[in-house]
């Protein structure tokens, strides 16, 4: 079998650590989420589509959540509270009015920082002791959120074309 790889980017990934796989991925994640936004309106981005909380705007603020979940609460050990962020993830879809495109990728932006410079000195073997689960390997705090971008990636997908497009499909 031939293995085809798309670019050298991708060649390089291919023959990567496992860490630096996770991670680059990740980013790719986390760069597509913040992404969705760019070029829409204030009113498209906030635009519901559906019949849950869930708006382009309103993923984008979710991922920043994730992300102080996963990389700050699981690794510091701080509750949410301190952290200042919603007790559930429903809760972290709320919009209020300060919320803007920019605020948002911003926020999101600082929390991929931090939680890249949360593990900078982990390994993936390394146990994470604040989640709720109880302790977990570093390696799954990766998987699970690789997990999670990658389904919010395909919802902002979708919204996104059915706000460019100017149609939606109601059952």
């Amino acid at each position: 079998m031939v293995m085809v790889f798309q670019s050298l980017v991708e060649f390089a990934v291919f023959h990567a650590a496992l860490r630096d796989q996770f991670e680059v991925f990740l980013d790719e994640h986390r760069s597509a989420l913040h992404d969705s936004l760019n070029g829409l309106t204030e009113e498209q981005a906030r635009r519901s589509l559906v019949a849950s909380k869930t708006t382009l705007l309103g993923l984008v603020k979710h991922a920043t959540f994730v992300e102080k979940v996963w990389f700050d609460e699981a690794i510091t050990c701080r509750s949410r509270a301190e952290i200042g962020i919603p007790d559930s993830p429903d809760e972290s879809f709320d919009l209020h009015d300060d919320d803007t495109v920019a605020s948002v990728q911003r926020a999101h932006q600082q929390a991929c920082a931090a939680s890249r410079r949360a593990t900078a000195q982990l390994t993936l073997d390394d146990l994470v002791r604040g989640n709720r689960r109880g302790p977990l390997p570093l390696r799954w705090v990766y998987l699970h959120t690789l997990r999670e971008l990658a389904q919010h990636c395909g919802h902002a997908d979708i919204l996104r074309e059915q706000i460019l497009s100017g149609t939606t499909r109601h059952a």
